[in-house]
């Protein structure tokens, strides 16, 4: 992507962390994901390692065996592709930055910035393992991640998973501030949709809030969670694994029983079509 369009991508992303509407960030996986999502008017869409992983037929997040992953380049191809099909900003999920040191970050987002995402997240899980990286190290890591990427290039967003493994809000909060501190962006806690454990959080962190829907819970409402004042809503690879749920309940109706009930709403031919041509207008 040519650096002016990258950019503005990165401005008018920004912006959207600072305007006191807050906005919903839902999750694609590939370019038609995106442009459908796009076309609902939403002002911003992210990647969902999830989403990318199951559509090539890999694991993610807990993956048995490094085979059974997504590695970077088959990542940022697909990244690439969604950051091409649409021109609202894109925010990239970058798992823990492939790699543990700070370098290594700071290549990933490197990369992420010429692949034209507007920003992306840096997790604090060390894969393939139940653990958190040191805090001094995953602090560095941030750190690193901002100097790759200044921040009128890049929206730099931290996520630790302190509360995605049952540890104490106090800690998540500790990590949360020393990661904005350190130069992020905004921060990203997963497993804290409901409202209480919101409003603590927003007590305890000075900075923007990304808070994941459908990941812990379907009871999450995204316009109540702004109304309560959260920055951003994602949705992670909610709506991916919601179309693949479909897929297997269409397998299982034709196999059992031969129908098609599972068709019905379906979107049509000419629909899609209609969608697909606007990209080629852009």
């Amino acid at each position: 992507m040519p650096h002016a369009r990258q950019s503005a991508a990165a401005r008018t992303f920004r912006a959207l962390h600072t305007n006191p509407k807050g906005f919903i960030m839902p999750n694609a996986w590939d370019a038609g994901s995106a442009i459908l999502l796009a076309n609902e008017g939403f002002a911003a869409i992210a990647t969902t390692s999830g989403g990318i992983a199951f559509s090539l037929g890999k694991q993610d997040y807990r993956v048995d065996d490094p085979r059974t992953g997504v590695t970077r380049a088959e990542m940022f191809a697909r990244m690439a592709e969604i950051v091409a099909a649409v021109d609202v900003p894109v925010n990239g999920d970058l798992e823990a930055g492939f790699g543990d040191t700070p370098e290594a970050v700071a290549e990933t987002v490197t990369m992420a910035v010429e692949a034209g995402l507007a920003g992306g997240n840096i997790e604090d899980k060390i894969p393939q393992q139940n653990a958190l990286y040191d805090e001094t190290l995953a602090v560095e890591r941030i750190a690193a991640a901002r100097t790759a990427a200044p921040k009128d290039r890049f929206v730099l967003t931290a996520r630790t998973d302190v509360l995605a493994r049952g540890g104490p809000i106090e800690t998540a909060i500790r990590r949360a501030d020393l990661f904005l501190k350190a130069g992020a962006d905004c921060v990203f806690l997963p497993n804290s949709s409901d409202l209480k454990t919101v409003a603590r959080l927003m007590k305890g962190i000075d900075g923007p809030l990304n808070v994941v829907i459908g990941l812990d819970s379907n009871n999450a409402n995204a316009h109540d969670l702004i109304a309560a004042g959260v920055q951003r809503i994602s949705l992670g690879g909610t709506i991916a694994r919601a179309t693949f749920a479909l897929v297997r309940r269409a397998a299982h109706e034709l196999r059992d029983h031969g129908s098609l009930s599972f068709a019905e709403g379906q979107l049509s031919h000419t629909d899609l079509n209609t969608a697909f041509a606007k990209r080629l207008a852009r």
